[in-house]
């Protein structure tokens, strides 16, 4: 997509202002609305003002996470962690109000297991203010209710399912990743510049497969682009040679795979199939885009596949922190956004004085937007210690949260593979706008 496509585009995409964002880095790898903007919690004093109108004073508090250490989705679990843990231990460092040992761990398994509802049980007693996750919508749906309904915020940095943009949250959802709304404009926009006027469709059979592929349908079809078939399958299936038989009879110049681990024998079987991505190009998703799990395959069948992931590329200094909490680490997708998100609770904790999920909810909207920016937290707690009204922006990208919980502005990576087991961001192709609400 270069920039005369991106702009021409924006309306059959409904994505407002498209730009194409110069990302810098490398990287291997109804009504119900959050709580409304409070008043700015530390408005710039008058220069006789004493230093007590600056930040109320920090407080320790309690934050859980509920991210995948096990299921479909384990392989996204360390480099969120490693995001978590790197925001809680800087924070630490510059006297905030969240301590690396009040940062409890925890799983989030996938829809297969309660993990996630015995962890968010586990979390909610012990008092926390937050729960960092889960990665999973599907996961989220299941305990949404249960997170917000006590009164703590629950905080997805993977979330992307539209189902979540206008749930009866209580105020207390919110996410760093855009709805896939945006993806789907993206991705569509992104097979149709590559010459694929007719695509079919493979996605798993939960709200994020569902809701991305109808995004990716609708989009690629208002761009003029066909849909030859569109198959949503059972991810726990043991095979996969019907979905794919039917994909491969509808004669598609392309095919999208929307999907979490099961996308291994998904794409094994297309290659079976004879429309493996040396013959029909493939395009993935954040939820199927990894280092590892291909690794296996026909070697170098991978090269070229194209996919889709929301957030700026993690640029290289960022990519060396990771690595020094998880020197394991070989991909660090949403490791951005897991940063972002403990380390704008932070501030709103900050700004407010208070461990209270609903007090520190309201705060989350003024930090975000509308101030002076900043971009770490050490620095934007320094501008809340001066009285001053702070615009956190985040590694992930601009973050500037909408009434309901979801970042009003986002921005979308395009990344391609190199080797079975490595890929790379394609800068020129990232965009950042507006993420559709509809």
């Amino acid at each position: 997509m270069n920039r005369t496509t991106v702009l021409k585009s924006a309306a059959v995409l409904g994505v407002a202002s498209l730009a194409l964002a110069a990302c810098g880095g490398s990287s291997t790898s109804t009504e119900s609305s959050a709580a409304p903007a409070a008043s700015s919690a530390a408005p710039a004093p008058a220069s006789s003002a004493p230093a007590a109108s600056a930040a109320p004073a920090a407080v320790d508090c309690k934050i859980g996470t509920m991210l995948p250490q096990t299921g479909s989705l384990a392989f996204l679990g360390p480099p969120e962690f490693a995001g978590v843990d790197l925001a809680a231990k800087e924070i630490e460092a510059a006297g905030g109000p969240i301590k690396a040992a009040n940062v409890l761990p925890g799983d989030s398994g996938d829809t297969t297991t309660d993990i996630a509802s015995q962890t968010a049980d586990s979390h909610i007693g012990a008092g926390v203010t937050a729960i960092i996750g889960a990665a999973s919508s599907g996961v989220s749906l299941t305990v949404i209710d249960k997170i917000t309904g006590a009164g703590v915020i629950q905080f997805s940095p993977a979330n992307t399912s539209p189902d979540l943009s206008n749930y009866n949250d209580n105020g207390l959802y919110f996410r760093t990743a855009p709805s896939d709304l945006f993806q789907g404009a993206v991705l569509g926009q992104l097979m149709l510049d590559e010459g694929i006027d007719q695509a079919a469709i493979l996605a798993l059979d939960d709200s994020y497969g569902n809701g991305l592929a109808n995004a990716l349908d609708n989009n690629f079809t208002a761009g003029g682009g066909t849909i030859t078939q569109k198959v949503i399958y059972n991810p726990q299936a043991a095979e996969f040679s019907a979905e794919v038989g039917k994909v491969k009879a509808s004669k598609p110049k392309g095919i999208a795979v929307i999907g979490f681990d099961e996308s291994v024998k998904v794409i094994q079987e297309l290659i079976k199939q004879g429309i493996g991505p040396d013959k029909v190009p493939l395009f993935l998703v954040d939820g199927n885009l990894s280092a590892e799990a291909y690794k296996d395959l026909p070697k170098g069948i991978m090269k070229g596949v194209k996919a889709t992931l929301p957030g700026a590329a993690a640029p290289e200094d960022f990519q060396a922190k990771l690595l020094e909490v998880n020197p394991d680490l070989t991909d660090f997708s949403y490791a951005p956004e897991s940063y972002d998100a403990v380390n704008l609770i932070a501030l709103a904790m900050k700004a407010s004085g208070s461990c209270d999920g609903a007090t520190v909810a309201a705060a989350l909207q003024d930090v975000s937007k509308g101030g002076e920016a900043c971009t770490d937290y050490a620095s934007c707690a320094a501008l809340l210690d001066q009285g001053k009204d702070i615009n956190y922006e985040g590694v992930s990208g601009p973050v500037e949260f909408a009434d309901n919980g979801d970042p009003s502005i986002a921005t979308m990576g395009v990344y391609e593979y190199e080797a079975n087991d490595k890929f790379a961001p394609k800068l020129d192709l990232f965009v950042t706008g507006e993420v559709p609400t509809a």
